[in-house]
């Protein structure tokens, strides 16, 4: 039993010592995707207002510039850590319409929502908004810094 509680033991400490990764792995794989995105809709802005338009997205290129800003910008301080919570919330958003305006009239329940990417966008920047960026980040530096010598921050 002794053995058992041990394996336990380290296998948990082990774990906890790589707790950062999975918030930096998330925050890498978004970054790849936004980033690039971001970049290329403000290349494309007539095309993409256009786009906008045909969906029904009222002042169709104000909406492409900002959209594509959010991208863009959301996307580094997503890679960087810095001002997490509020750029995934803004992604959070901008993932929203996008399943409302061009995926919900080919979705017909729950099962093909949840197979969509932008669901899974959605989802990933929830969780950025609710657990932070972890402790490979700006956000975490800045606290740890900011915060009193024996104050125990969260991650």
């Amino acid at each position: 039993m002794l053995a058992v509680t041990s394996a336990r033991d380290r296998a948990r400490s082990l774990l906890a010592n790589l707790e950062w990764t999975g918030p930096l792995l998330v925050r890498i794989t978004l970054a790849l995707v936004f980033i690039p995105t971001g970049w290329g809709k403000l290349h494309h802005l007539d095309d993409v207002g256009g786009f906008f338009a045909q969906l029904g997205i009222p002042a169709p290129h104000f909406h492409a510039v900002f959209v594509s800003s959010i991208e863009l910008i959301g996307g580094f301080a997503i890679l960087l850590g810095l001002g997490t919570r509020i750029a995934a919330a803004l992604l959070v958003g901008v993932m929203a319409v996008a399943i409302y305006t061009a995926k919900l009239p080919e979705l017909h329940g729950l099962t093909d929502l949840a197979g969509t990417v932008e669901f899974t966008y959605l989802a990933m920047f929830a969780w950025l908004v609710v657990a932070g960026a972890g402790k490979a980040s700006l956000d975490h530096a800045a606290r740890r810094r900011m915060s009193p010598p024996h104050a125990i921050t969260p991650s």
